[in-house]
């Protein structure tokens, strides 16, 4: 009889050793060092199961299900992104997945020049897709919710890095990235923009040319005082960026007088005033030196002939035209060289 007792203790031992095992033992099957589970909103738990299944993502699925029956997971189940990392045991799964705590998902915007490169990274990045973004940013009542219209709505948009859950939507997504357009412009830089007939829209816009016609620091102030200039005296911009995004080719590296009569509001060479929207995002360095740009007389700039990507500034077209020259000379000669070593 001792010996019936004993080894029934013994299988008792035994089974809840195995069973302690499963639940706090290493529970993943994946070999990488982790595997991220997108659960998407409205995901039911044997839609959980199945995608835990289907990537073979668990040792044991069944001590999975056991054990969420009893932590009352079935009917607890959260979208998002979680990161089960090599090794997890069991009860620290479910309780991340039951707790909804998701792994952060940071969106880094750099340089984007539309709409839809915007909505395209946010498709690829959160579950929302592309197309309802795009459909939030094309949606006037949503627009007039930031004081923006489908024009202006990418003058909020910020260069720098933002971070959300992978299941935010496209008004939480906006509204973070609006948050980041409200810090930067304080009463003192709306002021600095004021001073030159600017507001935060109209001298972002601006900004996006400026982006786009120099990476020198030391000239964006100066190209954006062209510019101005300009405005102030009723001519025409005439900004070689704006006709690339108007084409929208953006790998243009001139500009033929064939293209200046494309049909757009964003064609700078045929109509006067600022373009509708910005054609990129510009750099917050880029927006400060528009809106605390010098005082100058200049009204035209062009390419130094050096290459430095420096440009020479001038107050009078026959001055502007020689330098032009000058320029023009050299890029043909470079063109010519890099044509001979082919």
């Amino acid at each position: 009889m001792k010996k019936i007792i004993m080894a029934l203790l013994l299988l008792l031992l035994l089974v809840g050793a195995y069973s302690t095992w499963e639940l706090f033992g290493p529970a993943t099957s994946f070999s990488a060092s982790r595997y991220d589970l997108y659960i998407h909103s409205g995901a039911s738990y044997p839609e959980v199961l199945d995608m835990i299944k289907r990537d073979t993502v668990l040792k044991s699925p069944w001590a999975f299900k056991w054990l969420a029956s009893r932590m009352d997971y079935p009917l607890n189940v959260k979208a998002g992104k979680y990161e089960l990392k090599k090794d997890m045991n069991l009860v620290s799964i479910l309780r991340m997945l039951r707790n909804g705590r998701q792994v952060p998902v940071n969106l880094t915007i750099t340089k984007l020049r539309t709409k839809q490169d915007l909505a395209s990274m946010i498709g690829r990045r959160f579950e929302s897709d592309s197309s309802l973004f795009i459909k939030f940013l094309q949606n006037e009542d949503s627009m007039k919710n930031y004081g923006l219209d489908t024009n202006t709505a990418m003058t909020v948009v910020f260069p720098n890095t933002y971070t959300y859950y992978w299941n935010s939507t496209p008004t939480r997504i906006f509204r973070k990235i609006y948050e980041q357009f409200e810090t930067f412009w304080t009463p003192q830089n709306r002021q600095f923009a004021s001073q030159h007939g600017l507001n935060p829209y109209s001298a972002y816009i601006l900004a996006s040319i400026v982006e786009e016609e120099t990476t020198k620091t030391e000239d964006k102030g100066k190209i954006a005082s062209v510019y101005l200039n300009r405005l102030d005296k009723g001519m025409k911009l005439a900004a070689d960026p704006t006709i690339k995004f108007a084409m929208r080719n953006f790998e243009l590296k001139r500009i033929y007088e064939k293209y200046l009569s494309v049909e757009s509001p964003y064609n700078t060479y045929k109509y006067a005033g600022l373009p509708p929207g910005p054609i990129c995002t510009p750099s917050k360095e880029t927006i400060q030196a528009v809106i605390n740009s010098p005082k100058t007389n200049y009204l035209y700039f062009v390419a130094k002939a050096d290459f430095s990507g420096l440009s020479n500034f001038s107050e009078t077209f026959p001055e502007h035209l020689k330098y032009a020259r000058q320029y023009q000379k050299a890029l043909d000669e470079e063109m010519k060289q890099a044509d001979l070593k082919k």
